[in-house]
């Protein structure tokens, strides 16, 4: 099982990329970025940072989406990366949440999203490719590769994950939703004539080890909130009970109000308090080192090629040096 940690690009920047080498020296192989350009710093910038000052770290931001940046700009940005420093990026990419929203904009539409994962992996390795009725090709792009993983949810976008993406990003890790949403993307993959095992599977959540449990969940239960976010969309479009996504998903909305994106994936996130303690040990890695590797070994037994560690709370060195010592060894191989 590979690890990766996830940071927001908070300033300084310095931080950042001593957090992303800290994660490396600990044996974590991906460094991810949330990507919003209101909220915060601009991640690509940091990348080439990163890359820098890393030896083998794989970035990219978790996730983008095919608005704020366009497909050409978005596959010359990582295509820019990658001939600096050795195909070292992955593209998350989603419809987009925080980053439209805080703008003034609907995510975007799953037909939109589709056309620009083929046409960002193309551009950015080298091929022609259609990009909004026009015939584009980036001249300069030698050797290029670049993975594209999709975050989704709900079955329209967990079946386009697995015709389009090379990935599939997860954020949350309950055991019975990720099984669920893991069959979802093979069962798919597989519909479309493709190999359901070549799709990376990556699951992404809020990790705190310690034995203060009540103290983790609070400086976890934002989370709850940021995935409620996307099950209040998926309860508008397809109702409650649908039988389209699992109630186990849907069900834990019922007394959220309301959410401001100032607060988007803070600890202290004052639009959280829906989310009840349940949800927290469910969706996220909580409590000492043996109960993130029992839940670890779970996870990768139901498939999981990633565990993607959200690093947004206020031990961020100690568990990223934790899960070094002793959660990454016991999982290794």
């Amino acid at each position: 099982m590979d690890f990766g940690v996830v940071l927001q690009a908070d300033p300084p920047a310095s931080a950042v990329v001593n957090l992303m080498r800290r994660a490396e020296h600990n044996g974590f192989r991906y460094g991810w970025t949330f990507d919003s350009s209101v909220l915060w710093q601009e991640p690509f910038v940091l990348y080439s940072r990163i890359l820098e000052h890393t030896e083998r770290l794989i970035v990219g931001p978790m996730v983008t989406n095919p608005s704020t940046r366009t497909p050409e700009v978005t596959a010359s940005t990582f295509a820019t990366l990658n001939d600096m420093y050795g195909n070292r990026t992955v593209c998350g990419i989603g419809r987009g949440d925080s980053a439209m929203r805080v703008a003034g904009r609907p995510p975007n539409t799953l037909a939109r999203l589709g056309e620009a994962i083929t046409a960002i992996r193309d551009l950015a390795e080298g091929r022609e490719t259609d990009v909004g009725g026009h015939m584009l090709r980036i001249p300069w792009v030698k050797d290029g590769r670049l993975p594209v993983w999709m975050g989704a949810y709900g079955p329209k976008a967990l079946a386009m994950t697995g015709r389009l993406a090379d990935g599939f990003i997860l954020q949350l890790a309950d055991p019975f939703l990720t099984e669920w949403m893991i069959k979802a993307v093979r069962d798919a993959a597989a519909e479309a004539g493709r190999d359901p095992d070549e799709i990376t599977i990556c699951v992404a959540a809020p990790a705190y080890v310690g034995d203060d449990l009540a103290h983790a969940r609070e400086q976890c239960r934002w989370f709850g909130g940021m995935v409620g976010n996307h099950v209040a969309d998926l309860v508008g479009r397809y109702g409650e009970h649908s039988g389209m996504v699992p109630d186990e998903l849907t069900a834990y909305i019922k007394d959220r109000s309301g959410y401001d994106y100032a607060h988007h994936g803070r600890a202290d996130n004052p639009d959280t308090a829906f989310v009840p303690d349940a949800i927290v040990d469910r969706f996220c890695l909580l409590g000492p080192a043996e109960a993130h590797i029992d839940k670890l070994r779970r996870l990768r037994e139901l498939g999981v090629d990633q565990f993607a560690l959200y690093a947004m709370h206020d031990a961020k060195e100690a568990t990223i040096d934790s899960y070094g010592e002793r959660i990454i060894p016991a999982l290794d191989g």
